[in-house]
């Protein structure tokens, strides 16, 4: 059957769902071992037949509730178009074998590739091309390497109002992973694409960092994935668009990696509630000194403000608004949570939410705060239908998916919201 695209179309964080992007982990998540885990982004190896497990729950919750798009099926279809096909492979290729030690083996495999069907070749873009002979040892065992990180749909493009921003990777192993979603958002959705790295080469952008809050604001991390000339870009376009806009910035740590980006500390879940990691708010710990600042523009002129924190930023511009938080009470209970994505929630609509099981004293706050707890295997099962409940979190469960650095926000690509 066909797959029809729907409008392109995201004005809030947490207006109805009608259609999501997403990315099934496939053998590209086992093609990593304990010495490239860390060049990939990830704090350890995964169990597959785990994930498949945890993401078949979560991905079912989805399936339930919205319009899913898979990315694989989309860009096989991409790759029926001869043009389409030759830009991704030789792109693909430029952006993996930087030398020109090896143009011979590049211009062979660039045959090869060509020749193959459009499921093959999807399927070796994605999770990446053997070397014919490979010595056992060494850790470059690819021709073209898997997109390990591919599944966090989130990252490398994001939906802003009626276009989409084609974000500027910070780390070499998720370049390519631009390379698809801008092939499919051009050209399968036909929507109008934004891109920093092309207003300024050091411009970077990630969608974990970009929350799109209201039709006149965006909530923005600038950490190690978003930096300032990123959100520069942002709000120069806006400024030439916007009589009236705002941009609230949150300054993330440098490191850990738990803190890569915004919504591993903060994420909105109604329009009067909001996940949070204490510290943050209170600017103690590793927040010490982390800047929080609202860039408002108002007639095409730019000025930024010093904020308390991004709470009291957005009480500021009007918003009431109550955080619950990651990790409930005990500061030590909450920097564990935090670590595997507690604060990482993604909203189906006002108050209607996903996240993982595992991080039971953040549930717990949720509970306390309204929200029914609803097992994933419930919602699948149709013992527990989620339109029956005001607001509901969908908890599903998360032993491996977390050890990959990310959670539910950070594994769905929101199209189309109410």
């Amino acid at each position: 059957m066909d797959i029809v695209p729907c409008k392109v179309n995201v004005s809030s964080e947490t207006g109805r769902l009608r259609a999501v992007l997403l990315r099934r982990p496939g053998i590209e998540i086992e093609r990593m071992t304990p010495q490239n885990a860390a060049q990939a982004l990830y704090s350890d190896i995964l169990d597959k037949p785990t994930v498949d497990r945890e993401y078949g729950l979560f991905s079912g919750v989805l399936e339930r509730w919205t319009n899913v798009y898979y990315v694989k099926e989309i860009l096989k279809t991409l790759l029926d178009d001869e043009k389409i096909r030759q830009h991704l492979v030789v792109e693909s290729l430029r952006h993996d074998r930087r030398t020109s030690q090896q143009q011979q083996v590049i211009n062979g495999l660039f045959d090869h590739l060509m020749e193959l069907d459009s499921a093959q070749l999807a399927r070796i873009l994605i999770e990446g091309y053997e070397k014919e002979h490979w010595d056992g040892f060494s850790s470059d065992r690819y021709l073209l390497k898997p997109l390990y990180n591919l599944f966090f749909t989130r990252d490398a493009s994001s939906t802003i109002y009626n276009r989409v921003l084609i974000n500027s990777m910070s780390f070499e192993v998720r370049e390519r992973e631009s390379l698809i979603y801008e092939a499919i958002f051009r050209h399968f959705f036909g929507v109008e694409l934004l891109n920093a790295a092309s207003w300024n080469h050091l411009a970077r952008t990630e969608g974990g960092d970009v929350h799109v809050a209201s039709p006149d604001l965006l909530c923005v991390g600038e950490g190690i994935r978003t930096n300032a000339k990123g959100i520069d870009f942002l709000a120069q376009t806006f400024a030439k668009e916007r009589e009236h806009f705002n941009i609230l910035v949150q300054e993330l740590p440098q490191e850990p990696e738990s803190f890569i980006h915004l919504d591993m500390v903060f994420t909105l879940l109604g329009q009067h509630y909001c996940m949070v990691f204490e510290p943050m708010l209170k600017k103690e710990g590793i927040f010490a000194n982390k800047e929080t600042t609202l860039i408002s523009i108002a007639n095409g002129k730019i000025s930024y403000h010093a904020v308390p924190n991004i709470l009291k930023g957005l009480q500021k511009l009007g918003w009431d608004i109550q955080p619950v938080i990651c990790g409930g009470s005990d500061s030590w209970v909450q920097l564990r949570e935090q670590w595997h994505s507690g604060a990482n929630f993604f909203s189906l609509g006002d108050c209607q939410v996903m996240g993982y099981r595992r991080n039971t004293y953040t549930i717990d706050a949720l509970d306390k705060a309204g929200f029914s707890v609803l097992n994933a295997e419930d919602i699948i099962s149709g013992k527990a239908i989620m339109n029956s409940y005001e607001k509901f979190v969908a908890a599903f469960p998360g032993s491996e998916l977390p050890r990959a650095g990310g959670g539910a926000r950070c594994m769905t690509m929101p199209i189309l919201r109410d």
